[in-house]
């Protein structure tokens, strides 16, 4: 059995865990994702930190290499994240730092496309080809395996979704800058944004939830509110755009949805938009992840096996 280092580096919380080659999560810490300090440096510090004590809780001096899952974009030339839209610092080394701190091969990997690896070895996706895993967190993002093949792109950015066009109308502003991405509508960060122009659009004066909310506009659609149900459709259509943007580019048999907003709102969030999927290609099958959030490390945790000659 060989054992591995997994670190999920995301833009509200770092995790790590020690996960062995059957996919059992043998120790896992939590914490949030350092944002103030002069550099990225105190990031690839707290990812140091969290290995020391993991290691040391665990008492496991075999692991065989690490696997570091991150928020985009990447520099996999150099092994940094850059200029993420959702993670504080500019410029954050990781394959270095970690490679002359730990002695051990480490590899970075974007969350999105770790997610899809994860959900490939033992989630929704196990047995598939032909798979786009979709993340609808702090931001949105995505991996897709076609064929068998994990695409990457040039510098590992490859299934960048979040970042597609899928509104003209009002213009959001996204968080790298440019307007109409469906990450500045649909994420977790950004759904409110989405709902104060959509409220003054529709000339909305009385609401009875917080609006600045993402869990609370959810949980009022949920409990049946008409304001918010009314915005899951014109929400649900933003993310059938998105989806339908997916499903024309990689053509995949199933679509696996991952974040909070998935794993907590999952039936809101595909019941709102499946009914405006485009139908140009047969629409695949869609599901929520079953993983409780675990994809993107035990993504990271493949990646780690694969450099250690030990994949899954």
């Amino acid at each position: 059995m060989t054992t591995v280092i997994a670190v999920d580096l995301g833009g509200t919380n770092l995790r790590t865990a020690l996960i062995d080659s059957d996919a059992t999560i043998l120790a896992h810490t939590t914490t949030r994702t350092p944002t103030t300090g002069p550099s990225g440096q105190v990031i690839t510090t707290a990812i140091m930190a969290r290995i020391e004590g993991l290691l040391e809780t665990a008492g496991a001096e075999g692991a065989a290499a690490i696997g570091v899952a991150s928020a985009g974009p990447l520099d996999i030339r150099h092994g940094w994240v850059t200029h993420s839209p959702n993670i504080a610092f500019p410029v954050i080394e990781i394959t270095e730092p970690l490679n002359r701190h730990f002695g051990l091969p480490v590899t970075l990997i974007n969350d999105a496309r770790a997610g899809v690896l994860g959900e490939r070895w033992t989630g929704a996706a196990r047995g598939s080809d032909n798979v786009v895993y979709i993340t609808l967190s702090t931001g949105i993002g995505g991996g897709v395996v076609a064929n068998g093949r994990l695409l990457l792109g040039a510098n590992g950015n490859a299934g960048e979704i979040g970042h597609t066009l899928v509104d003209t109308c009002y213009n959001l502003t996204c968080g790298c800058g440019y307007q109409g991405h469906w990450e500045g509508y649909a994420s977790a960060k950004y759904v409110p944004q989405f709902f104060a122009v959509w409220q003054e659009e529709a000339d909305i004066r009385q609401v009875a939830f917080d609006t600045t909310s993402t869990r609370a506009i959810f949980e009022a659609a949920r409990a049946g509110d008409s304001v918010a149900l009314a915005f899951m459709d014109a929400l649900g259509q933003v993310n059938a755009r998105g989806i339908s943007n997916v499903i024309v580019a990689y053509n995949p048999e199933v679509i696996v949805l991952d974040g909070p907003l998935a794993r907590y709102y999952g039936e809101i969030v595909i019941g709102h938009a499946e009914p405006y999927i485009d139908r140009f290609l047969t629409l695949p099958r869609i599901v929520a992840s079953s993983l409780d959030g675990k994809a993107p490390i035990l993504g990271a945790a493949v990646s780690a096996l694969e450099v250690a000659g030990a994949a899954p």
